[in-house]
């Protein structure tokens, strides 16, 4: 009778001794953000992100507090940026990062490859990585990708919204479709991959368009990621990916990196917001008046009447709901973070900075999701990937 007491009390010890919280669990995952456009942002507002900020999603306080361990820094600049000045924007944000990098050593550092990133993790301090977003950034020259790979970029993502002369974007494949001269990749565009392989800088396939993307599984040695992108069959915007390029993403050994974006989490987000902006369009111009650019002062008008913002935010639950659409698609092993913080005015509710990531850790536990998954979906897999590419 004795043995049959001790016996399962021995049980429930074991079970509370081993017993996580949420933050537990979260704060020991490797967790790497491939997506956020704090860069261009700080160029115009100054910010110094090295100290806890009141605007914007993300500073290193507040990285710090969400358990960020790796961001990859999008180089981002506007389609009229043409040649002989995408390239020079790109260097510019490049800089910044040095800069900042500089004024805190001891919280963030540039890193090249996953051992340097691990390392980093060690030392507790941030793995700063690079995202170059744009083809046209490279300005048509195989030296340029050469340079900005020195500079430590980690992936260059081949096409923002606007085609560039070797590859087609998802916006342009939809709105001009018979019209190009050239959808997918050229056979320079097939050379940039193969380039972009053997540099090991991984092959960046959001924003491409579906003829782009299908090249680029054809022609690439090794494995891709989409860096900010969500499911299609939940959100139908040409920005997100089809169920067949899912598959053939994780027949490839990629990644797709979920977008936080309330436009590509919520099929209804975009009349809302539509109407929202219809209705502050006097506030709307004079801060691009003040700022010289849309996206941020779009922002910011966001910030400003928050309240009525608030409102037209989807649940959080619409983001997990992508994330578990695609790990039962084609599995756990190619799913991944890519925030886009500081690149839009709207996120999930509850998703307000980089503070708040704790919060898919908790939601996909109460789906059921075991800790070795959501180590993989927090970074994980995007190690992997950065591995196979650079080799160590």
């Amino acid at each position: 009778m004795i043995k049959k007491l001790i016996l399962p009390l021995l049980l429930l010890s074991t079970v509370i001794v081993s017993a996580q919280s949420p933050m537990e669990i979260h704060q020991k995952a490797i967790l790497i953000d491939t997506h956020n456009d704090i860069l261009s942002n700080i160029l115009i507002t100054k910010q110094d992100v090295g100290k806890l900020q009141n605007t914007g999603n993300f500073d290193l306080v507040r990285a710090k507090q969400g358990g960020l361990d790796g961001q990859i820094f999008s180089i981002w600049c506007g389609e009229e940026y043409g040649t002989g000045k995408a390239f020079a924007m790109a260097n510019r944000e490049i800089d910044s990062l040095y800069a900042l990098i500089a004024r805190y050593p001891d919280k963030i550092t540039l890193v090249h490859n996953s051992k340097e990133l691990q390392k980093a993790v060690k030392q507790q301090k941030m793995a700063a990585m690079i995202g170059v977003e744009g083809g046209h950034m490279i300005e048509d020259r195989m030296d340029y990708i050469d340079s900005l790979a020195k500079r430590g970029m980690n992936y260059l993502t081949l096409t923002w919204n606007n085609s560039t002369s070797w590859a087609t974007s998802a916006r342009d494949e939809v709105t001009k479709k018979d019209s190009l001269k050239h959808p997918g990749l050229t056979d320079y565009g097939k050379q940039i991959v193969k380039h972009l392989n053997e540099l090991g800088v991984m092959v960046d396939v959001s924003h491409v368009g579906e003829r782009t993307f299908y090249d680029v599984i054809a022609t690439s040695t090794k494995p891709v990621i989409a860096s900010h992108s969500c499911a299609y069959a939940l959100d139908p915007n040409r920005r997100n990916m089809k169920d067949d390029q899912l598959k053939a993403l994780a027949k490839n050994g990629g990644v797709i990196c979920l977008n936080f974006y309330s436009g590509f989490v919520d099929s209804t987000y975009s009349p809302k917001v539509a109407a929202f902006l219809h209705q502050h369009k006097k506030e709307l111009d004079s801060l691009t008046q003040v700022y010289h650019d849309g996206d941020l002062a779009n922002i910011r008008l966001n910030a400003i009447y928050r309240s009525e913002s608030d409102k037209i935010r989807p649940p959080l639950s619409l983001l997990i709901k992508h994330i578990d659409y695609i790990v039962k698609l084609i599995g756990v092993d190619h799913v991944g973070i890519g925030s886009d913080f500081d690149g839009a005015e709207s996120y999930p509710l509850g998703l307000d900075s980089v503070a708040d990531y704790p919060k898919i850790t908790e939601e996909l536990l109460k789906l059921g999701y075991s800790e070795k998954d959501i180590d993989k979906i927090l970074g994980g897999n995007v190690l992997r990937v950065f591995k196979a590419n650079t080799g160590k």
